[in-house]
């Protein structure tokens, strides 16, 4: 990856989050939306946005169908905060590995304590 793409991937990630946290006001965003990583084509054209969110499955399924839903707002939004070409479009992807690896924590935490 090259030093532009890494740079253009760091200041989507830190203005989608803002975006979300800030600008988007939708009851439907449950839980707290943590963004994970962004993964940018090598002409800046497309991103895939990696986020989490902490919650139940339905408190997931309501914050995938708002973000989908406001994909536009966020693109324009990024499109205005950061000066591109032509600003990526986006492709939001639910990223259950944190939440993977806090189950784990735990099991090993009860292996240790002599539960399991």
């Amino acid at each position: 990856m090259s030093l532009r793409n890494e740079r253009v991937r760091k200041a989507l990630m830190r203005e989608i989050s803002d975006i979300i946290f800030r600008e988007i006001k939708d009851p439907q965003i449950c839980g707290m939306v943590s963004i994970t990583d962004v993964d940018v084509s090598s002409d800046n054209s497309a991103a895939r946005v990696f986020y989490s969110v902490f919650g139940s499955d339905e408190a997931k399924e309501k914050t995938s169908r708002a973000l989908e839903r406001h994909v536009g707002q966020i693109r324009h939004e990024v499109g205005k905060r950061i000066r591109l070409r032509k600003t990526p479009t986006l492709l939001f992807i639910l990223d259950d590995s944190l939440e993977h690896g806090a189950k784990m924590s735990e099991l090993i935490n009860k292996i240790q304590r002599g539960e399991i």
